[in-house]
């Protein structure tokens, strides 16, 4: 197998083409010519380069159009675009349109054989990434498979067991050993609820989540997310204080998964927050954004941790009870904002509090000129 880069040079200037040609001589690339774009299109479908030089001059194809058919065809090949000085700005905007680098004429051999590596480098790397992300699909793939049928089976079945030993002994039991088989029990519940978050996070899926989108308010997102941790707030003596904005406005999205991530934000605040203090519930508008910002008093995320409190299975500080979270709300909730073309920001300062900050793209029409609107949402 051939495992040299491959490099194809798009220029209708033939002594561009020979000078390319000779300055590659060998370095061990394989190296491919072609006079004009359309040509170099053809080429390129089935020499399969890593890197493409073109010119944006040409008769016929511009340059332009052959860097956005690449891109069309596959967006892993770099290009790199070779221009005179007069067309430099053109070249800048070639790279704004995807294009990686240009190479302004005239230029050196040591220019050249820089940029080209440079270029196979970028190459190199895009490849990498993308068999890394291959791979972690497939290990979380595997890891679904084994949480589900190798851990949550048996666990199910020991729980099952210990309710029915439970039932069977209540006359026998003395009050400490009640108390034991109440441990186990509420311990083996843990263990099957940690398990159902793992499944969770792993079941994310993006294409899925975007399949039910639709205009839905915000204002109903925040009153269900509230709602559904207000219990948790009133027995840690914690105080929901929430303003918003009027009219606060929709964005097209799932309202289940939203509602998921206001909870995932909104728990996090309670558990970290110290008993008699308020969590603060904000949400407004700009022109082109919905933000919903959610600030606590509690013990705040280190500097250390900051960087890191998305990422799967990541575990900072234990709450004010000493217990461990599992790592994975905050990384659910910001796959799922992703996917509804948002972001999350946070800021925290150790002993004062933090402040997540949810970031969604604000529909601009009324929900009742956008198709397929639920007019239930319209009226909520």
């Amino acid at each position: 197998m051939d495992n040299r880069s491959k490099i194809l040079i798009i220029d209708d200037e033939e002594i561009v083409l020979d000078s390319c040609t000779q300055i590659l001589k060998g370095s061990g690339h394989q190296v491919a010519t072609a006079t004009n774009g359309a040509r170099g299109l053809e080429i390129l479908r089935d020499y399969q380069p890593d890197l493409v030089y073109v010119d944006l001059k040409m008769p016929g194809i511009s340059g332009f159009e052959v860097i956005e058919k690449i891109r069309d065809l596959d967006p892993t090949v770099v290009t790199i675009v070779i221009t005179g000085y007069a067309t430099v700005s053109s070249a800048v905007e070639a790279m704004k349109n995807g294009a990686y680098d240009f190479l302004p004429k005239p230029f050196t051999p040591d220019e050249f054989r820089l940029i080209t590596q440079r270029g196979l480098d970028k190459r190199k790397l895009m490849l990498e990434t993308i068999a890394l992300r291959h791979e972690k699909e497939i290990l979380r793939e595997q890891f679904a498979a084994i949480v589900s049928h190798e851990l949550k089976a048996p666990l199910g079945a020991v729980q099952q067991n210990l309710f029915v030993l439970a039932d069977e002994l209540s006359g026998q039991l003395s009050e400490d050993q009640k108390k034991r088989l109440e441990r186990m029990k509420a311990n083996i519940n843990d263990l099957i609820n940690l398990i159902h978050t793992w499944l969770r996070v792993l079941s994310v899926d993006v294409k899925k989540i975007r399949e039910t989108f639709k205009p839905t308010p915000v204002a109903a997102i925040l009153a269900k997310a509230i709602e559904s941790v207000q219990t948790h707030a009133v027995r840690k003596d914690i105080e929901l204080v929430s303003s918003i904005d009027e009219p606060l406005g929709f964005v097209n999205g799932d309202e289940g998964t939203l509602v998921e991530v206001v909870v995932n934000i909104l728990g996090n605040a309670i558990k970290y927050s110290r008993a008699g203090s308020e969590v603060a519930v904000r949400a407004g508008r700009s022109a082109r954004e919905l933000l919903i910002a959610v600030s606590d008093h509690g013990i705040g995320i280190s500097k250390e941790d900051l960087p890191h409190i998305f990422d799967d299975f990541y575990t900072g500080k234990a709450d004010l009870t000493g217990r461990q979270s599992s790592g994975l709300g905050l990384a659910i909730a910001r796959r799922i904002v992703e996917a509804h073309d948002g972001s999350i920001t946070v800021e925290s300062e150790p002993g004062k509090g933090s402040t997540f900050v949810v970031h969604l793209p604000s529909l601009k029409e009324e929900p009742d000129s956008i198709p397929n609107a639920d007019p239930e949402m319209a009226n909520s």
